[in-house]
């Protein structure tokens, strides 16, 4: 007789360290549902798809509370059934002397638990299909903004074509009035590897490919800084390519591009700068207008003092970072592919005062 009861008190603590591991995970299920729906700070510097702010990050939003209501209901069924079964079917004393009742299948259950997932994936597959055909057909109404967006490692590099305007890590879009949308369409192209854009308050994941054109498009409904990185591991620093998008309503936007389309500083109290930028390898890899650095491999510095950051938001931009970069690249982002550019302090002096020029 007290073997039986011991053997029933293990039973009741193994069924109550269950439903303690059960309880633990609906708890973490219910804290990262409350997370994902709280309030972002101001300038959307934590980026949520719980918190959308253009067409196709609410389509998705959309999709995945329909998808989560859907799997959620399936995990409060499944629970339900699995409570019940270790509640009525725990081992109990004197169980272990006579055998249950012995059951050799239900073709009317076997039916249910095969027809009833069959339908929910079909659902979610026409739910999400839909979704994407909504996104990648998307009509392009006249005022459309065209930019092209070329993944670097590690770094990214947006063009205006129809604007003439070059610039690096920091998409500037105007806002898409209800009244009059202006989307903006990104075509995306990669000089390298596979990189993936993904500003998750605006738009959903695209690739990008070598060899191959992507687009995706961003239609945003309020001003602000929203911001976002390579989603695909492209090498040593994927993890710090960054990028800042920046919704301007129409005034501010005109002004950016106003800014963007004046040729370079050309100060002459900075020529000796100037001149260290065209003497060494430097031009190699950057371009800015005036000057005879015409490469591509790196960013455009005609208008770098204009940007709030440098190394693709790897550090503020600051005079001191700014130094440090040219200096010791590996300092703010390790296995980057900048080269030191060793430099005596006086040339980096010299240089680091001529890019001070550049906004």
């Amino acid at each position: 007789m007290r073997i039986g009861a011991t053997m029933s008190e293990a039973d009741w603590r193994a069924i109550a360290g269950r439903a303690a591991g059960v309880l633990v995970l609906i708890v973490g299920v219910l804290l990262a549902a409350s997370l994902c729906g709280a309030s972002t700070p101001p300038d959307h510097l934590v980026p949520s798809i719980f918190d959308p702010h253009s067409t196709p990050a609410e389509s998705i939003h959309r999709l995945s509370h329909f998808v989560l209501g859907i799997t959620g209901l399936i995990f409060v069924v499944v629970f339900c059934l699995l409570s019940y079964v270790v509640v009525r079917f725990r081992s109990r004393v004197g169980g272990a002397e006579r055998e249950p009742a012995q059951v050799y299948g239900s073709t009317q259950i076997e039916l249910a638990w095969t027809v009833i997932p069959i339908l929910i994936v079909v659902v979610l597959f026409l739910a999400t299909a839909r979704v994407i055909h909504g996104i990648q057909d998307a009509p392009r109404p006249a005022g459309t903004m065209e930019v092209t967006a070329i993944g670097h490692q590690f770094w990214w590099e947006f063009r205006y074509p129809a604007l003439g305007i070059v610039t690096a890590n920091e998409l500037h879009i105007p806002l898409s009035y209800p009244t009059h949308p202006t989307p903006t369409f990104v075509k995306l192209l990669s000089a390298d590897t596979d990189h993936s854009f993904w500003v998750p308050q605006l738009a959903g994941k695209t690739d990008l490919i070598p060899n191959r054109v992507n687009e995706t498009w961003l239609d945003p409904h309020e001003t602000g800084l929203f911001l976002g990185q390579c989603a695909q591991y492209c090498g040593t620093q994927h993890a710090k390519m960054l990028l800042r998008v920046y919704v301007d309503s129409s005034e501010d936007f005109n002004a950016w591009v106003r800014q963007q389309q004046q040729p370079a500083n050309k100060d002459e109290k900075e020529a000796a700068g100037r001149k260290v930028f065209e003497s060494t390898a430097c031009l190699n890899c950057h371009s800015i207008a005036g000057t005879n650095g015409t490469g591509r491999f790196g960013p455009d510095l005609t208008h770098l003092m204009s940007r709030r950051t440098i190394a693709a938001g790897g550090a503020e931009n600051t005079p001191e970072n700014l130094r440090l970069w040219i200096q010791d690249p590996d300092a703010i982002k390790t296995g980057s592919l900048m080269p030191a550019m060793k430099l005596s302090d006086a040339e980096l002096d010299a240089l680091v005062l001529y890019l001070e020029t550049l906004r």
